[in-house]
């Protein structure tokens, strides 16, 4: 079976930890932060994980 091509642009927005869960960053940073509370920007700029739900379908896309 040939390998699998990994999509370049799931590739820019996840990343592998060293325990293998998949970081993500947060949405809702586009635009529009003026209207937003600086708790709010705080919070989204640290990252999350990738939900268990969502953890099959990332993975193929990287290609792991």
């Amino acid at each position: 079976m040939p390998k699998i091509k990994t999509r370049k642009s799931a590739a820019r927005r996840f990343s592998k930890t060293g325990s293998g869960k998949i970081k993500r960053n947060k949405a809702y940073r586009g635009h529009f932060m003026t209207k937003k509370s600086a708790k709010q920007k705080a919070n989204l700029r640290k990252g999350g994980l990738v939900s268990h739900a969502d953890k099959k379908r990332v993975k193929s896309m990287l290609g792991v």
